[in-house]
């Protein structure tokens, strides 16, 4: 398998994560955002919208967006699993992870941020307040969702599940930003017991070939 990600990007972190979890091997394929690798021909070939991460299966398929990839390696290579085989748990698992890939990640991904600085000329400073009230708004709303559930070691349960692999990119993008974590007593906790994992660590961006220091 080949994977075409940047090491900043949350999206393929997530997706690193997955890979590590699973014990899969892979190609890493840098695709620089910053430097706009992804809009160049060569790239528009492998992924027709332009965006990381895109995974190149065994066979030649290549598949985008990073929740369906991993639910395509759960589906081949089910343990461990991502996504719970109780119908309920597996719903809420998923609720817990779009809450952060389609609540928060969309607001504050680099396009948008770029957008805002060149097209909407933010400033540089009201464009990092935009960030922080989104991912913390964001993840107040996770931690509500959290309290409701049994507790567990990570999001939910006592091993990582798709919502963990969507959470800790959250997190090491919002420390950037210097977002506030303070009182996310369940987000933080489930963050710690994943950063205690070796695929946690293997898949963070500065074990990245392409990390940039």
């Amino acid at each position: 398998m080949k994977l075409y990600n940047y090491f900043r990007s949350s999206a393929s972190f997530r997706v690193r994560i997955a890979l590590e979890l699973k014990g899969l091997t892979y190609e890493y394929v840098p695709v620089h955002l910053q430097k706009g690798e992804h809009k160049q021909p060569q790239y528009e070939e492998v992924s027709a919208s332009m965006l990381v991460p895109t995974l190149e299966t065994e066979r030649g398929d290549r598949l985008s967006q990073s929740m369906a990839i991993i639910e395509y390696l759960d589906e081949m290579h089910p343990e461990p699993r991502l996504l719970p085989r109780d119908p309920v748990r597996r719903a809420q698992v998923r609720a817990l992870s779009q809450l952060i890939a389609c609540e928060i990640h969309p607001l504050n991904n680099l396009r948008v941020l770029k957008y805002l600085v060149r097209d909407l000329s933010v400033e540089e400073e009201a464009k990092n307040t935009w960030y922080r009230h989104w991912v913390r708004s964001g993840l107040e709303m996770l931690e509500k969702e959290l309290a409701r559930l049994p507790a567990s070691k990570y999001c939910l349960g006592d091993t990582p599940t798709l919502a963990d692999c969507c959470l800790v990119p959250q997190i090491f993008n919002g420390r950037r930003f210097d977002v506030n974590y303070d009182g996310l007593t369940r987000t933080m906790a489930a963050f710690d017991a994943c950063m205690a994992h070796p695929a946690f660590q293997k898949a963070q961006p500065s074990n990245c070939p392409d990390n940039e220091a």
